[in-house]
């Protein structure tokens, strides 16, 4: 079998060993590894901060480690890179930082497998979903590690259920993107969400029930500044220099509207790596100027923000989302610079396609929405998803996009 590396898996390469290299200048080889079981034996629902949990090296070692080998899945596979593969290996470092580690991942996976299997198809046909699935790895450590059973049973009961929630996932995956049209971009959190607050409905029915949870580190704003702008300004660099020396084109991917499936390294390869940095910068400036934390999670939020400048984000679609969710911190209960509405504000993002397509007045109005839904969904799946905010973008572009389309002619998709 011959095996063919792409560019674009190179240059995603380069970017993940630079995560493990800064963990190993951080801290020593005995600190990642103590810190890295730390991540592996504790519960990761939301919200799980890897860098508080196990440690700077740890979370950084961990992250690196699990993109990497998604990465060789991917080549092994013989999958060619396009948008929707670069915003998954992204999805996948970002949540590495809070909620995805090195051992919980791989039932779900294997549960899509089977699937692909029983359905007779290659896997390569699920491979996406198989690393976007991962959104419910939470599942197999919470029940293994939570107490509720022995130590052998709660692996087990933990092993059994992520494989059965990967192995359903794929077709729900599937039909939830008719629900919303496109207009979230989360779509397997929207559908895991779903499935997560069936499973956990289940748990609850037998007195099994998840305390809330909030772990999360400050004070390292400085040095991950300083580390996050190095990685998207080379990933600009990168770009520029693969896009023979140029940002021409550039402007052709900010006039899309992003729905699903909007695939910018399809359509314009090189310059969707220019795009990725130029709104991990925007948005790594934008966390520090609202005096939050860069920590595991925003760190997460900023590279799922980056991982979908190649598949349906830019400036122009995202930035309605934002100014609408800070239009609702005058209004509610949480402050902006408190990790629900830092997360919220990032993770709104989800819902560009409805600025991008209706105007920026709709963006504006989904944004405020989702703020306000997304503070209550995660009662609903106890934590399990970690794409909440996918849960709660489906909600609203099932709610406002038929709303939009009654008072004004739907426009050209």
């Amino acid at each position: 079998m011959k095996i063919k590396i792409y560019p674009a898996y190179y240059v995603c390469m380069f970017i993940f060993t630079s995560l493990i290299i800064f963990g190993f200048l951080i801290d020593s080889p005995k600190e990642i590894f103590n810190g890295i079981l730390e991540i592996i034996l504790n519960s990761d629902i939301l919200i799980t901060d890897y860098v508080e949990l196990g440690g700077i090296g740890a979370a950084f070692v961990n992250a690196g480690l699990l993109s990497l080998i998604c990465i060789f899945i991917l080549i092994y596979v013989g999958i060619k890179p396009n948008g929707s593969t670069l915003m998954a290996l992204w999805l996948m470092a970002g949540f590495a930082f809070f909620g995805k580690n090195l051992l919980n991942v791989w039932p779900v996976m294997i549960g899509v497998w089977l699937y692909s299997k029983v359905q007779k198809e290659p896997f390569l046909n699920y491979t996406l979903i198989a690393l976007l699935g991962t959104t419910l790895s939470p599942t197999v450590s919470q029940l293994s590690f939570i107490g509720q059973f022995s130590i052998l049973g709660g692996i087990l009961i933990g092993i059994i259920i992520g494989i059965a929630v990967g192995f359903i996932l794929p077709p729900l995956g599937a039909y939830c993107i008719k629900l919303h049209q496109g207009y979230n971009l989360y779509n397997i959190g929207f559908a895991a969400g779903l499935l997560a607050t069936m499973v956990m409905s289940v748990f609850r029915a037998f007195g099994i029930n998840f305390d809330k949870r909030l772990i999360w580190n400050t004070g390292n704003n400085k040095v991950f500044f300083i580390l996050l702008i190095f990685l998207f300004i080379s990933l600009i660099i990168i770009g520029f220099i693969l896009n023979n020396r140029s940002f021409k084109g550039i402007e052709k991917i900010f006039k899309h509207s992003g729905r699903l499936v909007s695939d910018y390294y399809l359509l314009y390869e090189n310059l969707a790596f220019i795009n990725m940095g130029i709104l991990g910068i925007i948005f790594t400036i934008f966390v520090v100027l609202v005096k939050g934390d860069l920590n595991g999670p925003t760190i997460g939020a900023i590279f799922t923000i980056a991982g979908f400048g190649a598949f349906g984000k830019h400036p122009f679609n995202v930035a309605p989302l934002i100014i609408g969710a800070l239009l609702s911190t005058f209004l509610n209960i949480w402050t902006i610079d408190s990790p629900q509405m830092i997360l919220s504000c990032l993770f709104s993002t989800a819902l560009a396609p409805i600025a991008g397509q209706y105007g920026w007045p709709y963006g504006i109005i989904a944004g405020f929405l989702h703020v306000c839904t997304v503070m209550n969904t995660s009662y609903l799946h106890g934590g399990l998803n970690l794409y909440n905010n996918g849960l709660a973008a489906g909600l609203v572009a099932i709610l406002l996009v038929p709303i939009i389309n009654a008072f004004r002619k739907e426009p050209t998709a």
